[in-house]
């Protein structure tokens, strides 16, 4: 391989050096180099740092041009070359376009790292409950949450959000995962203010659906889109206010009445309405006549839609406690 590096290398620069760069990362593989050594070859070969980050099994790692060690806060630049190694990102830390070589050190390095994860971390470590609850909860110590973010692979120095499930807390160093229930996200903050996102995040899980026919509406709802709605959290019993029992009431008359309301709550416009409950234009407005007589209110004008939108919150609310 070295042999035919050199003569190709004659011929075609580009080439020879790619051939190269195959020959260096064949080699690695087959003596089942580690990560690191993958990662500080790229940045070598590259001339420039080269990270790889694996959220979902807690892995960073970063290396310099030089060789050394050396991670970095801070989400990696768009403009940098990156490629997916299974579930991790492998970056260099240079603008593209890659050219020859770059692409063939971003290939072969991506499929080193990926053999290498494949091999000792098959999946994802499942989070330790007890170093959650602990990392979220205000009334620990501070040096206690720093031990259990150190435990769950959390940079104390970098940033974490808090997410609510109705199973418990979970805590994501990066962007959370899509979830396929109820789910109330906090806003990210440093890793030591994990409580507060927490806080948020459980008032953000009230606000969230079940999806259903009964409880139609947004299953996962991020605290940072509620705005002034989070203050209606901190009232008492939903259930006593006038316009919470109208749509309990209503809701009770037929069963398309909430997909019908909430569609009416969340859409720019009744033909958006018709449209996403795939009815007639005409079929909606029969159905919004007969809700607004059970309602005791019109929808159709700006202020009673707002007092719809707030009523559906209250409801919500009153259904997740």
């Amino acid at each position: 391989m070295k042999d035919l590096a050199v003569r190709l290398a004659a011929l075609d620069a580009d080439a020879g050096a790619a051939l190269r760069v195959i020959a260096y990362f064949d080699n690695l593989v087959e003596a089942r180099a580690g990560l690191t050594s993958i990662v500080r070859g790229a940045a070598m070969l590259a001339d420039c740092p080269a990270r790889l980050v694996d959220e979902q099994r807690r892995v960073r790692v970063r290396v310099t041009q030089r060789g050394e060690s050396a991670w970095a806060d801070g989400p990696p630049d768009p403009a940098w070359l990156s490629i997916a190694a299974g579930p991790a990102i492998l970056t260099l830390e240079k603008p593209g376009p890659p050219g020859p070589v770059g692409a063939m050190i971003l290939e072969r390095a991506a499929g080193a790292a990926k053999a290498v994860l494949d091999r000792t971390r098959g999946h994802a470590p499942a989070p330790d409950p007890a170093s959650v609850e602990l990392v979220v909860d205000a009334a620990a110590s501070p040096d206690v949450r720093r031990q259990a973010a150190r435990r769950l692979g959390l940079d104390p120095a970098g940033t974490a959000t808090a997410v609510a499930l109705e199973t418990g807390p979970q805590v994501f160093a990066g962007p959370p995962p899509p979830f396929p229930g109820r789910a109330g996200i906090g806003p990210a903050v440093p890793v030591p203010e994990l409580p507060s996102s927490w806080a948020a995040a459980r008032t953000a899980l009230r606000f969230a659906a079940d999806g259903t026919d009964e409880d139609p509406g947004p299953t996962v709802v991020h605290h940072a889109d509620l705005g002034a709605l989070a203050l209606l959290a901190d009232l008492g019993d939903q259930s006593s206010l006038p316009d919470v029992r109208a749509l309990d009431r209503t809701a009770a008359a037929a069963p398309w009445m909430p997909a019908t309301l909430q569609a009416v709550a969340d859409a720019i416009s009744l033909r958006a309405a018709a449209s996403a409950l795939h009815v007639h234009h005409s079929t909606l407005q029969d159905r919004i006549a007969h809700a607004e007589h059970l309602l005791g209110w019109t929808v159709r004008a700006p202020h009673g839609r707002l007092r719809l939108q707030l009523a559906l919150a209250l409801r919500r609310l009153h259904r997740h406690p």
